[in-house]
């Protein structure tokens, strides 16, 4: 019995899921939309405390997805974007309390310009005594409304910049709006990061590409146990590769497995629909225009076992 016990653990380690979430302010009630109240995010802390979650640093996770080895179920990596003031007064004081580790990604020109709202370089360098810091772009632009040439320079500006004033390499970038495509992404890249970060709802598993990784937002009040009910869904997306050039999507075509009958697939503001699958294939022919420039696509088996497909227009 304890044998066969043994054998059921190790199937659920193989098919673990971590979850790494994304805050922005902290305790702003001027900007709720991105903000997470102080008794919030203690009520988030002591969930993760009292129902056995282990907040880890976020390289311990990318690093299990560089050599291809499974990851626990009960792992969290928490990220901070755009390295806002409320962050140093009002949230850094409770992940140190929980002595919860973090990735702090920042908005460099809000910096170095002194924009009242963001971090110093010494509040950023003090907090990087206790998690890591990121690079979010230099000016927080909506990169698929840029050229690539833009793109490439903004990231150089941001590169140097933090070079020079915290003394070493990034080796994180997140996507300003988490805004991307595959040129982007490709671009991004070159500069030798060992991550990129998005913003998809989503799981990170040992098969996730490390430049590609999934976030889910952490704002307002939220249910922190359905949030963490979000499982990772084995999907090749075939069609669509990108943003259709005249804004009609024609076609999703994704392979699965076979054992899979029926799915229920997502398109921003169409909503869920059931589909069929046959042998393995989703094959829909479609006809639709897409009301959004970013649109997600999600297929699974149901809403919070997913496979993402962002494509936005450039």
């Amino acid at each position: 019995m304890r044998y066969i016990f043994l054998i059921f653990i190790s199937y659920l380690y193989l098919q673990a899921d971590a979850h790494i979430f994304v805050y922005h302010r902290f305790g702003d009630y001027k900007h709720n939309a991105t903000n997470t109240s102080v008794k919030e995010l203690t009520k988030e802390f002591e969930y993760f405390k009292t129902h056995n979650y282990q907040v880890v640093p976020i390289e311990q996770i990318l690093k299990r997805i560089e050599q291809k080895q499974s990851i626990p179920d009960n792992w969290i990596a928490l990220t901070i974007d755009d390295s806002y003031k409320s962050f140093y007064h009002n949230g850094l004081p409770l992940f140190k309390k929980y002595g919860y580790p973090f990735n702090l990604n920042i908005y460099v020109e809000a910096t170095q310009r002194h924009y009242g709202d963001f971090m110093s370089w010494d509040q950023i360098k003090e907090a990087s005594k206790y998690g890591t810091i990121g690079l979010h772009s230099y000016s927080h632009p909506h990169l698929t409304k840029i050229s690539l040439e833009e793109v490439k320079q903004d990231t150089q500006k941001a590169y140097d910049i933090f070079v020079k004033n915290m003394g070493y390499k990034p080796e994180i970038y997140v996507y300003p709006y988490g805004e991307y495509n595959q040129k982007i992404k490709n671009i991004i890249k070159k500069f030798g990061f060992k991550t990129i970060l998005n913003q998809n709802i989503g799981t990170v598993t040992k098969q996730s590409d490390i430049f590609d990784i999934n976030r889910i937002a952490l704002v307002g009040k939220v249910n922190i146990k359905t949030k963490l009910r979000y499982k990772t869904f084995d999907a090749l997306w075939i069609k669509p590769k990108s943003f259709p050039e005249n804004g009609v999507l024609k076609e999703i075509k994704v392979k699965v497995d076979p054992k899979y009958k029926k799915l229920k697939l997502y398109i921003t503001k169409e909503g869920w629909r059931d589909i069929q699958v046959k042998n393995g294939m989703v094959d829909i022919k479609l006809n639709l225009y897409l009301k959004n420039s970013r649109t997600r696509l999600m297929l699974g088996p149901d809403v919070y076992t997913i496979s993402n497909k962002l494509i936005t227009k450039q």
